[in-house]
């Protein structure tokens, strides 16, 4: 009796070790698979040039929808110009000869507006660059002066977009490229403040970049 006892007893410890090997070893299977995956994946970086970028200035809102739409359709990053001291509605009510939009369209000089900041992180990396802005009096709305100016734009390939209620494009285009010396200016396209996403995808789709 002693004898099967023991036998009985061996025989019951069996199955308790049996089962909690594999309990003990798959958890340390699982972080050796999700371990060695980013190290795969870490080679396939893409190469920092041939970018593209959407610059743009918004005034109320028309152009900043647009410039998103160009940047989802060219698969773009976004670069908002900012005046240090942001238009109000008072600002750019136009109607009115003393507002801040009228005063500077009467006095050139009033036109050189500081920006919060010009420089573009990695400037150097994009190849094709759109720039944005609303129309005012005919030409680019004058914020964009302040970056157009103070950026190279040799080696890229520059295309103007604009917004305006009623206005065409003008020589706007033509005018930043004089103002910037440099870059392959390409012609530009008007859009008017209600256009659809799709006839701005339509148009980036036909850039044929």
């Amino acid at each position: 009796m002693l004898v099967l006892s023991l036998a009985a007893c061996g025989s019951a410890n069996k199955p308790a070790s049996s089962t909690t090997r594999p309990e003990t070893s798959a958890p340390t299977e699982q972080p050796e698979s999700s371990s060695t995956a980013p190290a795969e994946s870490e080679p396939e970086t893409q190469p920092e040039t041939g970018k593209t970028l959407v610059v743009y200035y918004s005034a109320s809102g028309n152009t900043e929808r647009v410039a998103k739409d160009i940047a989802e359709a060219a698969g773009a990053d976004l670069f908002e110009i900012v005046p240090t001291e942001v238009y109000t509605s008072e600002d750019l009510n136009w109607t009115n000869p003393d507002s801040r939009v009228s005063r500077e369209h009467d006095d050139e000089s009033l036109r050189d507006v500081p920006l919060t900041t010009t420089e573009v992180p990695d400037w150097d990396s994009y190849d094709t660059v759109f720039i944005g802005y609303p129309i005012w009096w005919g030409i680019a709305a004058w914020p964009v002066d302040t970056f157009v100016k103070n950026n190279d734009f040799t080696g890229k390939t520059v295309i103007p977009f604009a917004t305006s209620s009623s206005s065409g494009m003008g020589q706007s285009g033509s005018l930043l490229a004089d103002m910037a010396g440099t870059g392959e200016w390409q012609e530009g396209q008007r859009f008017s403040s209600g256009v659809s996403s799709d006839d701005v995808q339509s148009w980036v789709n036909g850039l044929g970049l």
